[in-house]
């Protein structure tokens, strides 16, 4: 078979990839963004005026999107909505979502790889997490984005959802740990885009917050005082 025989079928296997992406996004609840930060400069994680619900903002009014969620990985927040405004680009302000898995095993704060490679291969279990918004707990995802849903619709959200992942690192190398949020971003995706586009939104969305986030250059270059400043509660702003 010729070079250009193979270029050909390359190229149409990306188109045909690429068409599949777009239709699969017009039925989706959401369409994955990819990480937003890669270490707090706040705490709690969200809330109106922090700066990374600028970011989120920013990004949901040049989208035209009325709401855009942020997924975390369940602390002590209750993980709530809000409105943070945007007065050049969305007169009437952004609604921030926000939704986090709960392990119902323990915290960690480190990387699983055990875990990180069943759930790249294998996705992750519909019964592996419960999950948290607005102080509510779910059982299952669908109930939690079910909730989700309803919370769009009511402020007239029409398409996807563009969808963050948290991606914060309390400690540690953030290049090596994708952050707070990472395995819900993961089977969100999986679950409306299945494996392969779940594979393409992970290595799009890991390096989003390195060329698109504004605050990425203060956060890395401030990394090791922001780490520890959060884990001795002197980032508390509310």
């Amino acid at each position: 078979m010729k070079k250009s025989t193979y270029v050909s079928i390359i190229i149409a296997i990306i188109l045909l990839f690429g068409v599949f992406l777009y239709v699969a996004s017009q039925f989706s609840l959401v369409e994955p963004v990819g990480r937003l930060t890669i270490t707090k400069v706040g705490n709690p994680d969200m809330f109106p005026g922090h700066a990374n619900a600028e970011v989120l903002s920013e990004y949901a009014a040049k989208k035209g999107s009325k709401c855009i969620l942020v997924v975390h990985y369940g602390g002590d927040s209750n993980y709530r909505n809000f409105d943070e405004d945007e007065q050049i680009l969305a007169p009437d302000g952004v609604s921030v979502l926000e939704l986090a898995f709960v392990d119902p095993s323990t915290y960690k704060t480190y990387v699983d790889w055990g875990e990180v490679i069943q759930t790249f291969l294998f996705g992750i279990p519909e019964d592996r997490y419960d999950y948290k918004a607005d102080g509510i707990y779910f059982n299952t995802l669908d109930e939690a984005l079910n909730y989700i849903d309803r919370l769009a619709v009511d402020r007239g959200q029409e398409g996807p959802i563009p969808m963050f992942y948290h991606g914060t690192v309390r400690e540690g190398d953030p290049y090596l740990n994708p952050g707070c949020g990472f395995p819900l971003y993961t089977q969100i995706a999986w679950k409306y885009y299945g494996r392969l586009g779940a594979y393409y939104y992970i290595a799009k969305g890991l390096i989003w917050p390195y060329i698109s986030n504004k605050y990425y250059p203060y956060e890395i270059s401030h990394l090791s005082d922001l780490q520890r400043l959060y884990n001795y509660n002197q980032l508390n702003y509310r």
